[in-house]
């Protein structure tokens, strides 16, 4: 799982992919704004067809955050 958010946000955020860690914090560290975090929310729903509901949003502070997240949906 962990591969797969680090290619999106790399992608998505134009930053080198040795740089989206899992101790990453994906606003201070890689610089996501607002609206960089919604459109990586969007491609996480429909790539693994979930729904993240804003309460799970707000615990978004690193990648690993994410990843762990997605992880814990596939128990």
């Amino acid at each position: 799982m962990y591969d797969e958010v680090k290619a999106i946000l790399a992608r998505q955020l134009m930053v080198s992919p040795e740089r989206v860690t899992l101790d990453a914090k994906i606003k201070k560290d890689l610089g996501a704004g607002s609206p960089d975090i919604l459109q990586l929310l969007m491609r996480l729903e429909d790539d693994y067809g979930i729904v993240i509901p804003d309460e799970s949003l707000a615990t978004f502070d690193t990648v690993g955050d994410v990843v762990n997240y997605l992880d814990s949906l596939k128990k």
